[in-house]
């Protein structure tokens, strides 16, 4: 398959199909045996690569036999293909529940407006923290920032042999109302009594399950539902229209274990690093700050289990917040703190005194090496070099983890690299150089490394 964009690729060629029509005035398509056979959806709505000897364009059909107004292309034959969002990066073992399934997602605001205050931060976390309670999944780190978010989210399959009644009603009450959850309490009751009474079978209760389970346990419907939720009230209380979000949202599959811990300290860094605040637990719309001073309702409690997760997860650890106290929280800390720290460089002033200038933004130098000083030094990898930036790698290297886990997953999705790929782990270089080594990508990103 032809690369056309990063989030486009060529699905079908169907051929010298297409003749001009009219003086060149518009392209019809006159094969009648092409169709369902080559565009699974007809040639129905949806976007096209035109080419015609050395020319191409991108262009849309509105519907089926539609015409493309390219009046002023003037040609013979031309080629048609049809183009399909390039297929999301998803775990090839998304459904075993002994290897942790992790993804940082990353979306931003159309427009890179900075319109995400305090009030709409918090509705954010509530939205978040809702849709977490009645998808399965679970944030394990986050950060809300005025015009993007960070969310680090486990997606656990489902549990085997799926939800019992009780169960399912549980995580409904998550987001929908009491209603419309005892509406469904009500048809299963119905259906549970005629199983037992022979009238009916399992299948009927089966049905009623999966009118919401389908939307569980499922990256794409967990950050659609978020989003979509959230846009409606965006717009509602702002008195606009349209879409809120930059495209679709991003994410990069991220291995348990060091990745997972360096990406956690990431985006909990990120306001340090937007100079908003010099300490990552002054920040409350993040994990750290949620879990060190609590959200708007709760003790945090959430934040610290999914941070256990985050920390612990190739060790076997649950998201437990109980963990957290003493040793799990001080080295979270040990390692925001290093790899948090203000970078500073000599430089001669205009009076020929040499000075520091900061360079990039950070807790200060002293305050934290105070502070490391009191903790204990049992850190394990020091990627100080990574965190402190804000590294393209963590939004858009696809699969971040050790070398043989970006190669693991190359090959069980070999079908997105053309012959001459060999393998999939390429070190990490630019501002993210002191990871090399230590993690991996699946993604050569040779041009702007630092975002």
């Amino acid at each position: 398959m032809e690369v056309l964009h990063e989030d486009l690729e060529v699905n079908r060629i169907v051929g010298s199909s297409i003749l001009a029509t009219g003086e060149g005035r518009g392209l019809r398509l006159v094969d009648g045996q092409l169709g369902e056979r080559n565009h699974p959806a007809g040639w129905g709505r949806g976007r096209y690569l035109l080419t015609a000897g050395l020319f191409s364009v991108i262009f849309s059909l509105s519907g089926l036999g539609a015409t493309a107004a390219l009046a002023w292309m003037n040609i013979q034959t031309i080629e048609l293909q049809y183009i399909m969002r390039r297929a999301r990066w998803l775990a090839p073992w998304k459904d075993n529940a002994e290897q942790p399934s992790i993804y940082h997602c990353v979306t931003r605001v159309v427009g890179r407006d900075f319109v995400f205050g305090p009030e709409e931060k918090e509705k954010f976390r509530t939205f978040m923290r809702m849709y977490e309670n009645f998808s399965g999944c679970r944030v394990l780190s986050y950060c809300l920032m005025s015009n993007h978010v960070h969310i680090l989210l486990e997606v656990p399959p489902m549990p085997e042999g799926g939800l019992t009644d009780a169960g399912l009603l549980k995580r409904l009450r998550a987001i929908y109302s009491e209603l419309e959850t005892r509406e469904v309490e009500k048809q299963l009751a119905r259906v549970r009594k005629a199983i037992v009474e022979g009238r009916a079978d399992e299948s009927l209760a089966r049905e009623i399950h999966e009118r919401f389970t389908y939307r569980m346990h499922d990256l794409g419907n967990y950050m659609k539902n978020l989003l979509g939720r959230y846009t409606q009230w965006f717009n509602n209380s702002h008195q606009r229209t349209g879409t809120l979000w930059e495209g679709r949202f991003k994410s990069v599959l991220v291995e348990d274990g060091v990745a997972a811990r360096t990406m956690a300290a990431y985006i909990d860094l990120n306001p340090v690093r937007a100079g908003m605040v010099e300490d990552p637990a002054l920040y409350r719309w993040s994990s750290y700050g949620e879990a060190m001073g609590g959200g708007a309702k709760g003790n945090g409690a959430k934040a610290r289990a999914g941070l256990v997760r985050a920390l612990g997860a190739h060790k076997g650890w649950a998201a437990d917040g109980r963990h957290w106290p003493g040793r799990v929280s001080r080295e979270y800390r040990m390692l925001l703190l290093d790899e948090g720290m203000e970078r500073t460089k000599e430089v001669v002033d205009e009076q020929g005194r040499r000075v520091g200038k900061v360079v990039r933004k950070g807790m200060k130098r002293e305050v934290t090496e105070r502070e490391l000083e009191e903790l204990e030094r049992s850190r394990d990898v020091a990627l100080a070099k990574v965190v402190r930036y804000r590294v393209r790698y963590f939004s858009d290297g696809a699969v971040l983890g050790s070398r043989d886990f970006v190669n693991g997953v190359f090959e069980a999705c070999r079908w997105r690299f053309g012959p001459r790929r060999k393998n999939g782990a390429r070190p990490m270089g630019g501002a993210a150089s002191g990871a090399k080594g230590v993690l991996w990508s699946a993604r050569d990103l040779r041009v702007g490394v630092e975002g």
